[in-house]
């Protein structure tokens, strides 16, 4: 999942940390990533579900960079990496 945020990460010297979240209640699934060069501080969660057919919907992208109070909201991961591009240097 999010194949290409991982390479930009990979490439410009991040290291990161994944964990997957399935609450009971809600019908959405969770990939949390954190990130960052020396400390993992960033983190970005992805919140995503199934189509009857079997394929992973992405429905809302919830980034914080470090010392953010409300995270960043994208639709998609192309946005995602604009954002990060612009921000992380």
């Amino acid at each position: 999942m999010l194949r290409k945020t991982k390479n930009f990460l990979k490439a410009n010297g991040f290291h990161y940390k994944k964990k997957y979240l399935s609450p009971l209640v809600a019908p959405e699934n969770y990939y949390v990533l954190k990130f960052g060069k020396n400390h993992l501080n960033n983190r970005y969660i992805v919140q995503y579900s199934y189509t009857w057919t079997g394929r992973m919907k992405v429905n809302q992208i919830d980034l914080r960079l470090h010392g953010q109070k409300r995270p960043r909201v994208f639709a998609n991961e192309a946005q995602l990496l604009v954002y990060l591009r612009k921000h992380l240097k």
